[in-house]
């Protein structure tokens, strides 16, 4: 990506004091904004983005609708819009909060001396939404009524789902051993009886064995991904009595299925439920240069398109985070130059199609939303900054 006049510098400054805005409304970890990136950020604030930064249709103003999201808007103004801080994030003087735009308000382009930025006009309605939401993931709207970054049913069920561990930890982990009347499989409401330290949790996700995510290129094993089979809820506790024949018996603690992806059996590992994080995932491109390879597809297809998942053999430790947006590349193929009258081999460049969203990261894994693309998406494929 090219950045122009104010550089990467003045992009991830925005980011920095967009995020500092939002913390207190969505109770997310304090991440300190220095007083150089303030100062960046009202220099940001100050210019706007150039007009040629702006999509070609972009309209002169828009109505938040519910449904609508930060990806949407975005699009609507700008060529790329993971750079929408620099547009209207970093309009101090209206739009405070960048993660906090409410269906209804009317932002409005203002253009000046080549550069742009988003205001906020008159509202119509008379205030933001003050009905008590449900604290679960939703499609369309944060918990306090804000509009999410992209629409959270793409990604909501996979916050808890998709999980790498980093060594394979569910080996140890408490396991089912028997099913209410002997059955097979359980489903939901059913009884499954469980032994191992619980950890004084009450609530867990049920997996089954995990498998080794590798890198694509070297092989290493970066993680363990288990596959999610659903939620157990604790019901009583085990203990340890004597048989009828005065030996010591172990008697399991007792679980009910309260959901599930697939049918539960003997076996399955059980992990507490982590407490959700409910964030803007504000969209922004990685502040130094990445590049990697796309480990897996989620659920085990052979390829992906539009809204699937996918596994990046990159993580935390490689400078991967949430909301980050990564292009992905298609590799050139091999080819044959008989212009000449002669059959030279040649190798075609990688051509750009897609685009990632960064939504999940552990340590040496992540996984990634594609938002767009043109071709089937395969493990192995390239991945850099946008």
């Amino acid at each position: 990506m090219k950045i122009t006049r104010w550089g990467a510098v003045a992009a991830q400054a925005a980011m920095a004091a967009a995020v500092a805005a939002a913390l207190p409304a969505l109770a997310a970890p304090n991440y300190p904004v220095t007083p150089t990136q303030r100062d960046t950020a009202r220099q940001v604030a100050q210019a706007g983005v150039p007009l040629s930064e702006l999509a070609p249709d972009a309209p002169e103003s828009h109505v938040v609708k519910r449904g609508d999201t930060l990806w949407d808007i975005s699009s609507l103004f700008l060529k790329s819009p993971w750079r929408w801080p620099e547009l209207w994030g970093m309009n101090l003087e209206q739009i405070r909060n960048p993660h906090l735009i409410f269906p209804g308000q009317v932002l409005v382009l203002v253009k000046r001396d080549g550069r742009a930025t988003l205001q906020v006009g008159q509202s119509l309605s008379a205030d933001p939404p003050t009905e008590r939401l449900s604290p679960r993931v939703r499609a369309e709207l944060l918990e306090n009524g804000a509009i999410a970054a992209i629409p959270l049913h793409l990604i909501g069920p996979f916050l808890n789902e998709a999980v790498v561990f980093e060594t394979n930890e569910l080996e140890l982990a408490p396991r089912i051993v028997a099913t209410q009347e002997g059955r097979v499989l359980l489903s939901r409401g059913e009884t499954a009886y469980v032994l191992g330290d619980l950890g004084g949790a009450r609530e867990f996700r049920v997996f089954r064995q995990p498998q080794p995510v590798r890198d694509p290129e070297t092989r290493e094993v970066l993680g363990y991904e288990a596959r999610y089979v659903g939620t157990a809820d604790y019901v009583r506790p085990g203990e340890e009595r004597l048989g009828a024949d005065g030996k010591p018996r172990i008697v399991p603690a007792s679980f009910v299925v309260s959901s599930i992806r697939m049918e539960a059996g003997v076996g399955d590992r059980l992990s507490p439920v982590p407490q959700r994080e409910l964030t803007a995932y504000a969209p922004h491109a990685p502040a130094a240069p990445i590049e990697g390879r796309i480990a897996s597809i989620y659920g085990e297809a052979l390829s992906a398109g539009q809204n699937q998942i996918v596994a990046l053999n990159k993580g935390r430790r490689d400078g991967l985070e949430r909301g980050h947006v990564l292009a992905l590349w298609r590799a050139g193929r091999a080819d044959f130059d008989t212009t000449s009258g002669k059959k030279t081999p040649i190798q075609l460049p990688d051509e750009r199609h897609g685009l990632l969203f960064v939504f999940s990261v552990f340590e040496r894994v992540s996984y990634a939303l594609i938002v767009n693309v043109k071709d089937p998406v395969t493990p192995g494929d390239r991945f850099t900054g946008p």
